[in-house]
């Protein structure tokens, strides 16, 4: 067994080759919802993943093949049940939100610094994924072993609420140990250890069409109603703690002189608690018509539970010690962004998320992270999963 520091050392060996994957896997784009550029990335990470996984598969989805990858523990199988000691479970995702073609506009690029990258999904979270076959690579060539089994599970579809990818989060959770999530960390290179939950829900209004100047009192405006529930809505929100509301789109009617028979807003929540998630849902997915004659009804798209941030999370307290070791400071906090985490820290495993390289920019045009703090990860993921 390689001492951290040993570990570490041989990371810091890698900055050549870990930027070459760096720059592979940034410029196999993967926009959720390409089912064909996320095969392309897909094949890739598989290969890469397999010169040190036991076994890899591709569970398809409606938006392309996800990811699983297994590695035995030492004296153990990777057993689907989770069974004997649980498993350790890693949480990815392989899709960013930028449309094909990005980058050629703004390809990977190493800075005059030779720390910071910047490019398309280098920091969300492109780079984590190289920091994952780095640590495993880096347990290999020492000779180690992760002491339980562990699981990677990679979707495809995280940045657009992981809708079908959540499925295969929740299935690899059963009987996990420990989860890790590969998100990229909070500003200074925080652990996350707690969530907002969010979810985008869609309410329809059917009102009554008729003439709006001969006829208005026989119709029944759904644009009024829907204007009214919004109201009603924020109300609610305006009394719970850590509630967010916000109205994305509207639409309905036909033309001015018609009365609407037909509306609907897609609206995105967010929330701290389980008890601001459950009232804010409870408020929209159970709707009150306020006019005769409506009909209302309400469709979750996506859902994130809350994962409420506990300071004395066990599982971050071990990594912060892990991470002193190798002279590293973890400091910790909580996002208002959701993530597939949410799910796993609000089942009460123990979970911590952002352990991708630092960096800043997600989403945005001046995107970056750094290529040392991508080796410290790696050596760090290496670490925990070699002794806990």
């Amino acid at each position: 067994m390689a001492e951290p520091a040993e570990l570490l050392a041989l990371a810091r060996t890698f900055g050549d080759t870990v930027l070459e994957r760096w720059e592979r896997l940034v410029a196999l784009e993967t926009p959720s919802g390409d089912p064909d550029r996320a095969a392309v990335f897909g094949r890739e990470l598989a290969a890469g993943l397999a010169a040190t996984a036991d076994r890899v598969e591709q569970p398809p989805g409606p938006g392309g093949d996800h990811l699983v990858a297994y590695w035995n523990g030492r004296g153990t199988a990777s057993r689907d049940d989770g069974s004997r000691n649980g498993h350790t479970l890693l949480v990815a995702h392989s899709d960013t939100v930028f449309p094909a073609g990005t980058v050629a506009r703004r390809p990977f690029t190493l800075a005059e610094d030779g720390d910071t990258v910047t490019g398309p999904g280098v920091f969300d979270m492109k780079g984590s994924l190289v920091a994952v076959e780095l640590a495993m690579d880096l347990l290999s060539r020492t000779g180690g072993t992760p002491r339980r089994p562990v699981r990677l599970v990679v979707v495809n579809d995280e940045e657009i609420g992981s809708p079908d990818g959540s499925r295969l989060v929740a299935r690899h959770a059963e009987g996990a140990h420990a989860v890790l999530g590969l998100e990229p960390p909070l500003p200074g290179g925080a652990l996350k250890i707690g969530r907002r939950g969010v979810a985008r829900v869609r309410l329809s209004v059917r009102g009554v069409s008729a003439h709006a100047g001969l006829d208005a009192a026989l119709g029944v405006s759904a644009i009024d109603e829907l204007v009214d529930q919004l109201a009603g809505l924020r109300a609610t929100a305006a009394v719970l703690p850590d509630a967010a509301l916000n109205v994305g789109t509207i639409t309905g009617g036909t033309r001015a002189n018609v009365v609407a028979d037909h509306a609907e807003a897609e609206i995105g929540l967010r929330y701290a608690t389980a008890e601001t998630e459950r009232a804010l849902l409870s408020a929209l997915l159970e709707p009150t018509p306020v006019r005769p004659r409506v009909t209302l009804s309400a469709e979750t798209l996506s859902h994130r539970p809350a994962w409420a941030m506990d300071p004395a999370n066990p599982l971050a307290a071990e990594l912060t010690t892990l991470a002193a070791s190798l002279g590293l400071d973890l400091p910790l906090g909580s996002s208002g962004g959701a993530g597939d985490t949410n799910l796993t820290g609000a089942l009460g495993i123990p979970t911590v998320d952002g352990l991708g390289p630092a960096g800043a920019g997600a989403h945005g045009e001046d995107e970056h992270a750094s290529l040392s703090s991508l080796l410290e990860r790696a050596a760090l993921i290496a670490t925990f999963l070699e002794t806990h």
